[in-house]
C-alpha cells in the first residue's frame, strides 16, 4: 500500500514539476513577447517623432529661403556695396533669391562661374600650377537645388550619427549654408583643395597649395571667406577651402586687414 502510494505521489510530483516548468516557460515567453511588443512601439513612435520634425524643419528651411526678392534686396547693402556686384553680401542674415542664376562660365569641366570672374579665377588657378602646385575645384556655382542636395546629405549624416533632426540642423548650419543663403548660388564662391588631399577640414590648411592660395589669393580678387576664429561673425565655422571673389582692391584690404566681408562692409 505504502510502495503504491509512493510511486503516485512521485508521478503527481513529476507532472507537477512538468506542468509548472510548461507554465513559466509560457509566462517569460509571453512576458518577453509583450517587452518586445512595448520596444517596437517606442521605435515606431520615435521614428515617427523624427519624421515630423523632418518635416517641419525642412519646412523651415524653404520658408527662409523664400524671404529674398532679389540680389540688391536680399542683402543689406552699405555704401560700398550698393554698386559693386562683386561685393553682394549672403550669409544667414542676408538671403539671396532663390531663382537668381547668373551668367556663368566653365572654368573645368565640371564647374562654372560667374562670367564676369572667370578670367581672374582661370588666371589664379594657371599661377598655381605654374608655381608646381596640383590644386582641385571641388565646387564652385551651385543652383539652390543643389545647394539643398548638399544641406540635406550633410544633416542625413549627422542624423545617421544618432543626432535629433533638430540637433542635425543646427550642426549642419555651422558648415553648409542654409539653400538660399549660399555664396555659392552667386557664382563667387570657390571651394578649392589639394588634388592630392581633399578632405574638407583643417588639415587641408596644411597642404602646399593651401597655403599659397591663402597667401596670394587676393592678388586675383578672392579672400579667404571663413577665416579661422571669426565665426561669431561669418555664421560659419573654419573652412580653409572656401574662396569668395570681392574684387581686387577690397580683397587687398580684407587680407591686409586680416578682417572678414562682413567687417569691410560694415554691416552684420
Amino acid at each position: 500500500m505504502n510502495v503504491k502510494f509512493t510511486k503516485r505521489m512521485k508521478k503527481v510530483l513529476i507532472l507537477g514539476i512538468v506542468c509548472g516548468t510548461a507554465l513559466g516557460t509560457v509566462i517569460t515567453f509571453a512576458a518577453a513577447r509583450r517587452a518586445v511588443d512595448k520596444k517596437k512601439t517606442v521605435m515606431a513612435e520615435t521614428e515617427k517623432k523624427w519624421q515630423a520634425e523632418n518635416k517641419r524643419l525642412q519646412s523651415q528651411i524653404h520658408t527662409e529661403s523664400e524671404v529674398g526678392k532679389s540680389v540688391e534686396a536680399a542683402a543689406s547693402l552699405s555704401e560700398k556695396q550698393a554698386d559693386d556686384w562683386a561685393l553682394v553680401l549672403v550669409n544667414d542674415c542676408h538671403p539671396l533669391d532663390t531663382k537668381y542664376v547668373p551668367e556663368l562660365t566653365e572654368i573645368t569641366s565640371e564647374n562654372s562661374v560667374d562670367a564676369r570672374i572667370a578670367e581672374d579665377t582661370k588666371k589664379m588657378l594657371s599661377d598655381a600650377k605654374g608655381a608646381g602646385l596640383n590644386v582641385h575645384i571641388l565646387s564652385a556655382y551651385r543652383s539652390y537645388d543643389d545647394q539643398t542636395a548638399v544641406f540635406n546629405d550633410t544633416m542625413q549624416d549627422w542624423v545617421n550619427q544618432g543626432e535629433s533632426y533638430l540637433d542635425a540642423y543646427n550642426e549642419t548650419k555651422k558648415s553648409v549654408a542654409v539653400p538660399g543663403y549660399s555664396e555659392h548660388a552667386l557664382g563667387l564662391a570657390l571651394d578649392i583643395t589639394s588634388e592630392d588631399y581633399q578632405g574638407l577640414d583643417e588639415k587641408q590648411a596644411d597642404t602646399p597649395e593651401t597655403k599659397w592660395l591663402m597667401k596670394n589669393c587676393y592678388k586675383y580678387g578672392f579672400i579667404l571667406r571663413y577665416p579661422s576664429e571669426k565665426m561669431e561673425t561669418t555664421g560659419i565655422t573654419y573652412e580653409p577651402w572656401h574662396y569668395r571673389y570681392v574684387g581686387k582692391d577690397a580683397a587687398k584690404e580684407i587680407t591686409e586687414k586680416g578682417i572678414t566681408l562682413e567687417e569691410y562692409l560694415g554691416v552684420k
